[in-house]
């Protein structure tokens, strides 16, 4: 895979003689870059976006039973569930619809901006890498164009994550925030910066779960297209998408679950860790393996649908948008 270069500082040399404009590496640098911003196309952020706007709005009740789940210690007052029913009745009970959609507001800016900017980012270092290739790009450049794309989003998505893990978790008995922008207002009042980037490190340990499923969903619709000797990039069956999708997604989750649950808890304002080994180190002690993987079976009931409506929603929004439909 083709990197992506940085303009070099240039050490201007003594004298009146030094040239004040860029040196050839620095040149060369800005004109990759530039190669690279041509590749962007908006259409694959609008269609990201639709996608993922339109999964959060129908499932974001099985997210929030997920989060409550994943940070589910044992050892605060909090509510406790038997399953997953039993925690989509209790909230219901005792908070209506309301409850079940709490917290979905950062949550749709978060998975709008996610998927579209993810898909932004991928397929333009995708197109960049494949740029004078003859050959198709193979796994390892569709994993790490992934997991550039999964970093670039992280890193401005993060914020609005927290947003919504602690609109999620708050409880009818005790209420602090009153919505997306009062909550990141008084996270970053009482927190600082710092506060709104709690967890940003098991966040881009994530990133390999993109990567992973982008990966493998690339590899399946080649292989799926060379069976039936069509261009590798044919329109697929909308069945061939959602199947497709719901493969690489389980692949991805069952490799990369923990880190959720971790993230889930640096983010949570019931708890006090110290960092990323503190987690690691108390939720072994206390819970063993299976703490690390709380909260998945509603997880990937939730995340599996989801990612067959993001997926079917992109495929078809960005081919209509770009004009490429037969």
């Amino acid at each position: 895979m083709n990197s992506i270069p940085l303009p070099e500082q240039q050490s201007p040399g003594p004298g009146p003689a030094a040239s004040p404009g860029p040196g050839p590496a620095a040149s060369s640098g800005l004109k990759e870059l530039r190669c690279l911003l041509g590749h962007i196309r908006y259409e694959n952020l609008a269609a990201g976006l639709s996608g993922g706007v339109i999964s959060t709005l129908v499932l974001h009740p099985l997210d929030l039973v997920k989060i409550r789940f994943a940070v589910s210690d044992g050892l605060q007052m909090r509510p406790q569930y038997d399953g997953v029913l039993h925690c989509i009745r209790t909230i219901w009970q005792l908070e209506g619809v309301r409850g079940l959609y709490q917290g979905v507001t950062p949550n749709i800016w978060g998975a709008g901006a996610t998927w579209g900017l993810y898909f932004l980012f991928y397929n333009a270092i995708k197109s960049y890498c494949q740029e004078g290739r003859e050959s198709e790009l193979g796994a390892l450049q569709h994993l790490l164009s992934a997991a550039e794309a999964g970093i670039l989003t992280l890193c401005l998505t993060n914020p609005v994550w927290v947003t919504k893990t602690r609109l999620v978790l708050q409880y009818s008995d005790r209420k602090q925030y009153r919505g997306m922008m009062d909550a990141m207002l008084k996270i970053y009042q009482h927190e600082g910066v710092a506060g709104l980037y709690r967890g940003f490190v098991p966040g881009l340990l994530g990133t390999s779960q993109a990567a992973l499923q982008f990966m493998t969903y690339e590899a399946l619709k080649r292989n799926s297209n060379e069976y039936k000797k069509l261009p590798s990039d044919a329109l697929l069956s909308p069945w061939e998408y959602i199947v497709m999708a719901a493969v690489s997604k389980i692949i991805a989750v069952a490799t990369t679950y923990p880190y959720q649950v971790v993230r889930a808890r640096l983010q949570d304002q019931h708890n006090s860790y110290s960092g990323l080994a503190d987690v690691l180190s108390r939720t072994w002690s206390n819970e063993g393996a299976f703490g690390f993987y709380k909260g998945m079976v509603p997880n990937l009931v939730r995340v599996l649908p989801a990612c067959c409506i993001t997926f079917l929603v992109y495929e078809n929004v960005s081919r209509l948008l770009l004009g490429q439909y037969n």
